[in-house]
């Protein structure tokens, strides 16, 4: 089952995110409420682990037990080629040397579980060092969980949820959290097991899609629900990356794809389609290709910071396309062809 319409709906995440990492002086943070949007943008992660969640149900829905090996391979091959070459681009922009042990964490995905070292290298990658853990879990859920019906999954998932939104708040409000850029900082914002909710509550959004799947006319509801994105960031002061915000990003979620409104059929556009494929490639490589941009264009020419941003944007977005065709599209068909005993 292959769901068009949410497709365009990751490369709209990725591009607040990549927004949220560009210069504050660029003209978007100058623009009321608007900017308060981009500083809390990282939520586009937290859809990102709830949508991953949802879309490996709906993939996989149809099998009675899920292959470990082929499993593991077709997702070795979905995102690691890419998350090689961002650490690859960024290797090209550094002057200090890389250091091996940070190497190491990075290559392994193991970085986001060591406060302190999350952001190491290409600090995107922190997010792939989480879906790492999902990746390895849902076999295993899925085979004694999910393909069985067992209902405590529910149960335990709903507990799991609230028990890290009232952690995360609690923590974001002590004395334990000393501020951005510290190891309490990057304990509360990247550790894995605070993002295993979100996973979790994707599986069951996807559970309840694949029994609920009828089409039907949602393009209200959904605007109604992104309004309410919108002003959540700009006026809740409550910390949503850890999966809060799911209480919306889920029904939004089900919404559009089970939309068959004027918004499907705008985000089915082939052209729309397509910038959903690269928005992997977008969001792994938008810092390395920020850095090299800065590096041979920036030091030697002096531009105004709006046009420097849409130098970017389009660099970027021609990047991600050559990425995506020559790199993440064959080496993910190549590595699916391995056959694994």
């Amino acid at each position: 089952m292959k769901i068009t319409q949410i497709t365009f709906t990751r490369f709209v995440a990725a591009m607040a995110i990549v927004i949220s990492h560009f210069n504050k002086d660029v003209f978007l943070y100058k623009i009321p409420y608007l900017s308060e949007v981009f500083q809390r943008a990282n939520v586009g992660v937290s859809y990102f682990f709830i949508l991953s969640g949802f879309i490996m149900i709906v993939a996989y829905h149809k099998k009675e037990k899920i292959g470990y090996a082929d499993y593991y391979r077709n997702r070795f091959a979905r995102i690691y080629p890419l998350y090689v070459v961002g650490l690859l681009l960024l290797w090209f922009t550094r002057e200090e040397k890389f250091v091996f042990t940070d190497i190491l964490l990075y290559l392994f995905g193991l970085q986001s579980w060591i406060p302190g070292k999350a952001m190491v290298l290409n600090f995107p990658g922190w997010s792939i060092s989480v879906e790492f853990l999902f990746y390895l879990l849902f076999p295993f859920l899925y085979n004694y969980l999910y393909s069985k019906k067992n209902k405590s999954i529910w149960v335990i998932t709903i507990l799991i949820w609230i028990t890290t939104q009232i952690f995360s708040n609690l923590y974001m409000n002590s004395g334990f959290y000393r501020g951005p850029h510290t190891e309490s900082h990057d304990f509360i914002t990247y550790f894995p097991l605070l993002h295993i909710n979100e996973f979790l509550i994707g599986n069951l959004a996807g559970l309840f899609f694949i029994k609920n799947h009828q089409q039907k006319d949602f393009d209200f509801s959904i605007s109604l629900i992104f309004i309410a994105i919108l002003l959540c960031l700009i006026f809740v002061p409550l910390y949503f990356h850890n999966g809060l915000m799911g209480v919306l990003f889920i029904p939004l979620i089900i919404l559009i794809s089970r939309n068959n409104g004027v918004l499907t059929k705008v985000f089915a556009l082939k052209p729309l389609e397509y910038l959903g494929e690269i928005s992997y490639a977008i969001y792994i490589t938008h810092i390395p290709v920020l850095y090299i941009l800065r590096k041979l264009i920036w030091k030697k020419y002096i531009f105004d910071i709006d046009v420097m941003f849409g130098i970017y944007m389009v660099f970027l977005l021609l990047c991600s396309a050559l990425f995506y065709q020559i790199i993440e599209s064959p080496a993910r068909e190549f590595l699916r062809k391995i056959k694994l005993k």
